[in-house]
């Protein structure tokens, strides 16, 4: 088995969201030849209902401590009062999976673009349409983006994501995983600094 970097995240996981930077920057630094594979760990299922006040209450009282505790990470705080907050963040999962299927590479735009959209734009990524908006936005095909978004093929492969990320036992997100022929190792992180998860990646590989 080749050796990779197991990247487990949600694009609407607002840790996901401060650790993006550091993500990027371990992506530029990796040994050569080290397979990345990212997975989709969704956070919350389908759902048409509003999201309860105290769970919008514990979020936004996330967004200030991360932006408390890594700088340079921003939320519009707007978002609560201009959208009607779903906890629902699979159809976003299968949104990164779709644009993936439709373009080698658009998985990780379609993450940076929902995050974008949810975290500054104050956009709401578990609207379909919103979803749609921003597939267009970047390139892909609207007609074959919507056919696949909620598709049988799209849901079997977020419940495959999930399923591979459970195994592996990734229980938040983001996680970071190297594993080889015989041996999955957690990688630690930092939100501030990228060197920590590039340092033991040295050391294992």
């Amino acid at each position: 088995m080749t050796n990779r970097l197991i990247y487990v995240h949600d694009p609407m996981c607002s840790w996901c969201w401060a650790f993006a930077p550091v993500w990027a920057q371990i992506r530029a630094q990796l040994p050569a030849g080290l397979e990345v594979q990212t997975l989709l760990g969704g956070l919350a299922p389908d759902s048409d209902a509003p999201m309860p006040a105290d769970m919008q209450q514990f979020l936004q009282q996330t967004w200030r401590r991360i932006e408390q505790q890594v700088p340079g990470t921003h939320f519009n705080h707007d978002f609560w009062t201009a959208c009607e907050p779903r906890r629902s963040t699979w159809p976003a999962c299968r949104a990164v999976i779709a644009a993936e299927t439709l373009e080698q590479g658009a998985g990780d735009r379609m993450t940076a673009a929902i995050q974008h959209a949810y975290y500054l734009e104050a956009r709401n990524p578990a609207d379909t349409a919103v979803l749609l908006s921003i597939a267009q936005g970047l390139g892909l095909d609207g007609s074959a983006f919507a056919a696949l978004l909620d598709s049988a093929s799209m849901r079997a492969a977020l419940e495959q994501h999930m399923a591979e990320g459970r195994s592996m036992g990734a229980d938040s997100f983001p996680t970071l995983l190297w594993q080889g022929a015989e041996q999955l190792v957690r990688l630690p992180t930092d939100y501030n600094d990228a060197e920590l998860t590039l340092s033991a990646l040295r050391e294992i590989a």
